[in-house]
């Protein structure tokens, strides 16, 4: 399946949405099913112990699983998080950016589940692995906004 929106729109859609936070990602790729996105680790990344906060891996899993679904049903900004389960597997590089490489697993009308790896760049083991699942609002409902 071919995505609805490019690597371009996708982080256009996420500066008009998400304003506040859009300078802080960066969507690299998109593919079928696929996301890989980047975060521009600065010091509001790092905690104590010169490593990366899990609030900013978790942020990061989520905006890929949020970026690989709206790459494939189109602009749907209430699509929502209903789950997610993070497992921290090792320290990250602090003074690296991070990665994150979602794959949707299932894409239905309503859910879309999949799982995203999360790792320091330029590294080959992740340091985070995510399982989450999205709520897509249904067609033509009031929560169908495109932004």
């Amino acid at each position: 399946m071919t995505p609805k929106m490019t690597e371009s729109e996708l982080n256009a859609f996420l500066v008009r949405v998400f304003a506040q936070v859009a300078d802080q990602f960066h969507v690299e790729k998109v593919g079928s099913n696929t996301a890989t996105l980047r975060l521009r680790v600065d010091n509001s990344h790092i905690r104590p112990g010169g490593t990366i906060s899990g609030p900013s891996m978790f942020s990061l899993a989520d905006v890929a699983m949020y970026v690989a679904t709206l790459a494939m049903i189109g602009p749907k900004a209430l699509a929502v998080t209903t789950n997610c389960s993070i497992d921290f597997m090792r320290k990250p590089n602090a003074d690296k950016d991070l990665i994150a490489h979602a794959v949707i697993h299932k894409l239905g009308r309503s859910l879309s589940v999949g799982n995203v790896l999360v790792y320091s760049e330029g590294s080959e083991k992740p340091v985070a692995s995510a399982n989450l699942t999205y709520a897509i609002p249904p067609q033509g409902s009031a929560a169908d906004v495109d932004a």
